[in-house]
């Protein structure tokens, strides 16, 4: 997804390290800090298509999961030395605003929300537009499906910069993942829907009355290990 070369290459190297271990290589950066360079890398236990996105995994990343593989890492970093300036490793898990990098998932979070920022604009006849807001619909042909304020989107994955879940926190308070398919919002206790009319063509009744109907409105705590490079 990213075209920065040396993210590539990146991958390349510690995706492989992430997945003998058992895990998935959920999203990696290398940017310029206060600190110095860093390069963060979040991991997961890889998704299971069997559990639903908004139910919480009993299995999660936790910080010995971190430690063994930010040293695992260190290694195979040493020996490959892509990075030429010093660095400051991070292994931490994603956290419940999960970054999307992957084809699978994408797929997998469909129905919840997120945002997507493109690496350039998309050209739109209302103008050009490179974030977007809405609910996921899957992946087709190489493109991320997304529906914004009831507008249908096609973003090739390939010009996405970052991607990450919009969490419910509503849902999260209540023990859930907070992402997935939205809840309805239940109704407020003492509420009462309104009813508004509805206009549609007059009919005649035997008393030549006329009819109209009537509408009713229904209404992480992120784990991370810090390792010098």
């Amino acid at each position: 997804m990213s075209r920065n070369p040396l993210q590539q290459r990146l991958i390349s190297i510690v995706e492989p390290v992430c997945q003998a271990a058992g895990y998935e290589l959920v999203d990696l950066r290398f940017t310029l800090e206060q600190g110095g360079w860093t390069l963060r890398v979040a991991i997961d236990r890889p998704l299971d298509e069997h559990i639903d996105p908004d139910e919480v995994p009993a299995d999660r990343v936790d910080l010995i999961d971190c430690e063994n593989l930010s040293r695992e890492l260190s290694a195979v970093l040493d020996v490959e030395d892509p990075i030429p300036q010093a660095f400051h490793l991070e292994v931490g898990s994603p956290g419940i605003d999960r970054p999307l990098r992957t084809a699978a998932h994408f797929a997998h979070f469909a129905g919840s929300e997120a945002k997507i920022q493109l690496v350039a604009p998309l050209h739109l006849a209302a103008g050009d537009r490179r974030n977007f807001k809405g609910i996921l619909q899957g992946i087709e042909d190489g493109h991320v499906l997304i529906e914004c304020d009831g507008t249908a989107f096609r973003l090739p994955i390939d010009d996405i910069d970052h991607a990450r879940l919009v969490p419910d926190w509503d849902a999260v308070m209540k023990g859930k993942s907070g992402v997935g398919k939205p809840s309805a919002k239940p109704v407020k206790p003492g509420h009462r829907p309104s009813q508004k009319p509805r206009p549609h063509k007059p009919e005649d009744d035997r008393s030549g009355r006329r009819e109209r109907d009537a509408s009713i409105d229904r209404p992480l705590s992120e784990v991370r290990n810090k390792e010098q490079g």
